[in-house]
């Protein structure tokens, strides 16, 4: 997703800006989610990028939009804090589901997308394409968080080099 993409998209902030207009969602923006980003920004880029392939789909590109927007609705640094009842991969969908319900009533198709979003870390199933879609999009947006920098710089010398070549 392109920073601030999603807000020229009319449909998809009508679902969200209530969510948005949250104290608890904007407080997201305070914690740092994979080294290059913060946790609003992912969860932005999860919701707006999942809501477009299900909408082209067909699919419940509502749920989505809303549920990927929650789906790390949590309040810790992940990187220091331990649970004593499992990893944070298994608790935090549960501390998410927890926390967004707290704010908004969820479909049983959205707390299956919150509590199902680490499918393939975990072994928790969706029951849902919906759930799995999310779930895919969060490895993705993930990655792509983590290794953009990197890749930029890669490409900055692949550049400099093709450029150091042709002389």
């Amino acid at each position: 997703m392109k920073p601030n993409e999603w807000k020229q998209d009319s449909e998809y902030v009508a679902l969200v800006s209530d969510l948005l207009a949250r104290p608890e969602v904007q407080r997201l923006a305070n914690f740092t989610q994979h080294h290059h980003s913060n946790r609003l920004e992912h969860s932005l880029g999860v919701s707006f990028d999942s809501y477009k392939i299900a909408k082209r789909r067909g699919w419940n590109y509502q749920a989505v939009a809303r549920a990927g927007l929650l789906h790390d609705l949590f309040y810790y640094d992940w990187r220091t804090t331990k649970f004593d009842l499992g990893t944070h991969a298994f608790i935090h969908p549960r501390v998410s589901l927890r926390n967004a319900e707290k704010i908004t009533e969820l479909s049983d198709m959205e707390k299956d997308i919150i509590l199902k979003h680490m499918f393939g870390l975990t072994m928790a199933m969706p029951k849902y394409k919906e759930s799995l879609l999310v779930s895919l999009v969060d490895d993705y947006e993930a990655s792509h968080e983590y290794f953009g920098p990197l890749r930029l710089k890669v490409a900055g010398l692949v550049a400099r080099v093709k450029t150091a070549a042709s002389f």
